[in-house]
């Protein structure tokens, strides 16, 4: 029995991280995260994991993100009983980050299942709840950075400082195969960038059989920036919003970005090249994450306040119940309001954003990626309305982008990374990225590292690579694909929501009642011959 790596996430899409590895002496994953982004792909969390869950011996985790994390209580309910290996902090985030995660689950089921109700229909359950959770964090193991440690029969590893959150790891895997030989693998996790507050930049040794490497940001570049570059950049987004007399709301993720950004925020305050009237962290996961940031404050790098004063600053405001969450609608400029998601497709920003987009005062400042599909995507690329809580929201407000604060690495900063750990013997495998991505890392590697088009390759969703030191040896597609390519991008359920709402547009511009139902007509009997045809 050789040693088989199987793609069972981030391969096209850049969540659900999960990745198999087969041996002779046993089985294990690295990850086992969910998947984000449009209905269709997030709809994959749903279906049945494609291996037996009872049968994984353990897991590595490389960092506490959800699209990394967010199905090991799944994998738990489904008869998982091993180990999870992982660093210290890493397990402090996820015991706050998974339960959260679960009462998500749960209070989306509930909301489900009163629809269903009504419907008559039969009622759904939750992925899983908070006892899937509570039984997964009893699992965990934490390690430091560097230290071998052997997970089970014919294994090895050690994590090394991805420089992506907090904990963050690269994991150096050695498996033996069925001559007792060593395939020697590393995984990348998620990379951060050159220049980050609070950790050094990734780090790992070179010369592996195989890498697998993160492209998000595969083929694009960010301006060179310093960490006072930054600031000064966050500096002018947040005046100029003060100066239009609304309210900021920046949509963030509460583990890492909401973070580096009350530090940044509380940075500006202290030289005072900003004034916000009040600061707003609004998310209960965000401040129990806080907590944790600062019990492990003292081994962080280039933060400019004292331990003591971070995130501590008079005006912020770290919200936690709902009433106080309720309460900030009735602030109508000068605050800056940070809420989760980041991508806001869940969450208190949605709230947030529904009072805010139709100002024409107000500000949305994104600071994070936004994938397709998503309600943030939608509003970054230029709607003129969009759908939240069931309601039309025309958008107003002015909206900004800023890219320096991601916490991966940009094209050159992943490029370079692959060039400090080659060679790569075997191959190089692109994950965690989608395929404009991808192809650009390609064509690099290819271009500027001789690589041949054999020696690096972007797997596709269940794909199995047979895996020797000398070379990849068999490869085996499904039958057939979870989801279609296509869906990962475009999006019907999308589709459905801009076309309901440029209908609306559409009749309720018309100028006269007669005009409106000629509409309805004509859209009935296109209807009508749709049926016809099927």
């Amino acid at each position: 029995m050789t040693v088989t790596l199987s793609f069972h996430g981030a391969a096209g899409t850049v969540t659900g991280s999960c990745y198999r590895i087969t041996h002779p002496k046993g089985r294990f994953l690295i990850d086992c995260g969910m998947f984000q982004g449009n209905k269709t792909v997030r709809a994959l969390n749903n279906k049945s994991f494609p291996f037996d869950a009872s049968g994984i011996d353990f897991l590595l985790l490389t960092h506490a993100h959800i699209d990394h994390s967010g199905l090991i209580p799944k994998l738990v309910k489904y008869g998982f009983k091993g180990p999870i290996h992982a660093t210290g902090p890493t397990a402090g985030l996820l015991e706050f980050m998974l339960a959260d995660s679960a009462g998500i689950q749960e209070s989306e089921a509930e909301r489900e299942n009163r629809k269903r109700e009504r419907r008559g229909q039969k009622p759904v359950e939750p992925l899983y709840n908070l006892e899937h959770a509570e039984e997964a964090l009893k699992r965990f193991k934490a390690h430091d950075y560097e230290e071998w440690i052997e997970p089970g029969p014919g294994v090895k590893c050690r994590f090394w400082n991805a420089g992506h959150i907090l904990g963050s790891a690269s994991i150096e895997v050695r498996v033996e195969d069925e001559n007792g030989d060593p395939v020697h693998i590393l995984f990348s996790g998620d990379l951060g960038p050159d220049e980050k507050v609070f950790y050094l930049e990734p780090d790992a040794p070179a010369g592996f059989d195989y890498i697998l490497c993160e492209s998000t940001y595969g083929g694009r570049e960010r301006a060179d920036y310093s960490l006072d570059e930054r600031r000064r950049v966050l500096a002018k987004e947040i005046n100029d919003a003060m100066e239009r007399g609304g309210n900021l709301v920046m949509p963030t993720f509460a583990v890492e970005r909401s973070q580096e950004l009350l530090h940044d925020i509380g940075v500006l305050i202290k030289r005072g090249e900003i004034n916000p009237s009040l600061v707003f962290l609004d998310s209960p996961l965000a401040r129990r994450v806080t907590r944790v940031f600062k019990q492990f404050a003292p081994t962080m790098q280039d933060i400019e306040l004292p331990p003591e004063e971070l995130f501590a600053d008079e005006r912020f405001r770290i919200v936690e119940s709902v009433q106080e969450s309720k309460d900030i609608n009735n602030i109508k400029g000068g605050a800056i309001i940070m809420s989760a998601s980041g991508m806001c497709d869940a969450g208190r920003i949605k709230h947030h954003l529904r009072n805010n987009l139709f100002r024409h005062d107000a500000t949305v400042l994104f600071v994070g990626y936004q994938a397709p599909g998503t309600l943030g995507n939608i509003i970054q690329s230029g709607a003129d309305e969009v759908r939240i809580h069931g309601r039309e929201v025309k958008i107003r407000a002015a909206i900004r982008t800023i890219s320096n604060y991601s916490a991966h690495g940009d094209h050159s900063e992943l490029m370079d990374w692959i060039s400090e750990r080659l060679p790569a013997h075997g191959a190089i495998f692109l994950t965690h990225g989608e395929d404009e991505g991808r192809e650009a890392m390609t064509q690099a590697l290819e271009r500027d590292k001789g690589l041949g088009p054999d020696k690096v390759i972007s797997p596709e969703l269940d794909d199995q690579f047979d895996l020797r030191a000398s070379g990849i040896g068999d490869v085996h597609k499904p039958e057939k694909r979870r989801i279609e390519k296509a869906q990962m991008t475009d999006d019907w359920h999308n589709e459905y929501a801009r076309f309901s709402l440029d209908l609306s547009e559409v009749i309720t511009a018309a100028e006269n009642d007669h005009e409106r139902l000629e509409i309805m007509k004509a859209v009935k009997s296109a209807l009508e011959k749709a049926r016809a045809t099927e």
